[in-house]
């Protein structure tokens, strides 16, 4: 990757910094392209003097897409959104960027989806990436899809969130206990997108990642409440109780919203056969031996609260 110069269409986002870190480790030239540059000027440290680039783009509008991937040796797209215009970010989007890398002559096109990703979901969010990633594919064919679980690490909005809940409250509802999910470390999908790119054999593949552990929702929280040392008591919900908590997902402070709740009617997990993080050359990395460093700041005295054994 040395010299190569990498666009990350949202790369200033959660996923994006873990990318932009391992890609200029490798001694890429970075380029971050979102809307407001300026949120990602963190990154610039990370790499040397004249290693990074920042311009201003929006997925959603072309124009600014052609003058954001010019000179591209690669581009990646790390756009994504968990609520809002779905068929605009996820599947407009990515058609945008398909094409404007075909008519670039952009040689390398790697699309980050999401596992769960399928255009028959009864999930809004769950369609929306299916139907990005035919629009992707069908405008970019060789285009590399990446798959991910969800993905956990120190700024995430998962398992941080489920650490905040937890964290005195005295009682913690769970809905959907029994669906698996398959966490993967975000260093991990980091350090994927980087080796697919490394290795023009990846183009037009479809990698689904997942880390080594697969873990029911119920197991998740019970595993984060012994990490932080709280003490509450779990109340699982029936599903009908719980879908009528997603029904009113727009009302401040409901657990999830309704589309969410849909998604999780199916296991989040790598499906059989599917090529992961082992054909990448990826070793995972297990959630309780990194996620213990950061969720300290949940526990009620710092270090010093005790941990169930």
């Amino acid at each position: 990757m040395q010299g190569k110069l990498v666009t990350l269409i949202g790369g200033g986002g959660f996923l994006g910094r873990y990318v932009a870190q391992e890609l200029l480790r490798r001694e890429a030239r970075v380029r971050i392209a979102q809307r407001d540059p300026k949120e990602a000027y963190f990154i610039r440290p990370l790499g040397g003097l004249g290693q990074t680039q920042f311009v201003a783009a929006d997925i959603r509008r072309p124009e600014t897409l052609a003058r954001a991937i010019e000179g591209s040796d690669a581009v990646v797209n790390l756009v994504g959104v968990l609520n809002g215009d779905f068929p605009a970010f996820h599947v407009a989007g990515p058609a945008n960027l398909a094409r404007a890398c075909t008519e670039a002559g952009v040689p390398a096109l790697v699309h980050v989806s999401a596992i769960g990703a399928d255009p028959r979901s009864p999930s809004a969010y769950g369609r929306s990436k299916g139907e990005g990633e035919a629009a992707v594919s069908g405008g970019f064919p060789a285009a590399t899809i990446l798959r991910p679980s969800i993905v956990f690490g120190r700024e995430d909005q998962f398992v941080n969130r489920f650490a905040g809940m937890i964290a005195g409250a005295p009682v913690v509802p769970i809905v959907r206990a029994g669906v698996k999910f398959q966490p993967v470390y975000v260093t991990d999908v980091a350090e994927a997108v980087a080796r697919v790119l490394a290795e023009p054999s990846h183009a037009g593949k479809t990698y689904e990642l997942g880390g080594p552990d697969v873990i029911t929702m119920g197991g998740l929280q019970r595993w984060i409440t012994k990490a932080i040392g709280a003490k509450p008591q779990f109340v699982e919900l029936p599903d009908a109780v719980s879908a009528m908590i997603a029904r009113a997902g727009f009302l401040p402070g409901a657990p999830i919203t309704w589309d969410q709740w849909l998604m999780l009617q199916r296991d989040n997990i790598v499906a059989p056969g599917a090529e992961g993080l082992a054909a990448l050359g990826v070793i995972p990395t297990p959630l309780e031996t990194v996620a213990p460093g950061w969720l300290v700041r949940f526990r009620r005295h710092g270090r010093f609260t005790p941990v169930q054994a």
